[in-house]
C-alpha cells in the first residue's frame, strides 16, 4: 500500500519497528521543540527512534529517548542527543491522549518524523504491545500476501 505523496512533506525517518511491536491503533501529528542544530542534524537524517515514547506529564505532550545525533559541523553550543523534547498540539488532543494512554497496555509511540512546509513534525500513534504470538501471525499473513501477489503476478 502506498501513501499518496503530499507536496511540501519530506520524510525524515520512519520508525519501522513499530509495526513489527505494536498494534498502531489512531494516529496523531504534533509539532516539536528543537534546536538550531538538532534541525540541521534532522535535515541530514541522523535521528534513531530505538526506544523512543511520548508521556503526558501536566498537560503538556514530551517525546523521551529520540536519538538526534550531534551536528558535525556544530559548537560548543551544540544539543544533547537523548534530550526530553517537548511536542505540540492542541489542548483538547493532549486530553484526549492523556486518559487513552492512562488504560492498561496503552502507549505512545512516534511513527516517523518529517518535514511539513519546512517545519518538523513528529507522527505519533496510539499503540498497544503485541505478544510473540501476534508477531508470528502478523509474519504468516505477510508471507500470505506475498504469495498471493507472486501468483498474480504470473
Amino acid at each position: 500500500m502506498k501513501q499518496a505523496v503530499d507536496k511540501g512533506v519530506h520524510n525524515i525517518a520512519v520508525n519501522r519497528r513499530s509495526r513489527y511491536d505494536y498494534h498502531l491503533l489512531q494516529r496523531y501529528e504534533a509539532g516539536i521543540v528543537l534546536q538550531g542544530t538538532e534541525v540541521k542534524s534532522l535535515r541530514l537524517g541522523k535521528v534513531s527512534f530505538n526506544e523512543s515514547y511520548a508521556r503526558v506529564e501536566d498537560n503538556e505532550l514530551f517525546l523521551y529517548d529520540l536519538h538526534i545525533a550531534a551536528y558535525d559541523h556544530g559548537n560548543r553550543a551544540n544539543h544533547e542527543p537523548k534530550r526530553k523534547r517537548k511536542l505540540l498540539m492542541h489542548k483538547h488532543e493532549i486530553s484526549k491522549l492523556a486518559s487513552a494512554t492512562q488504560a492498561k497496555g496503552f502507549t505512545l509511540v512516534p511513527t516517523r518524523m518529517y518535514f511539513s512546509r519546512g517545519i518538523a513534525k513528529v507522527e505519533l500513534a496510539l499503540a498497544r504491545g503485541k505478544q510473540v504470538g501476534d508477531k508470528r501471525e502478523a509474519l504468516r499473513e505477510q508471507e500470505a500476501q506475498r504469495a498471493i501477489r507472486e501468483a498474480t503476478r504470473l
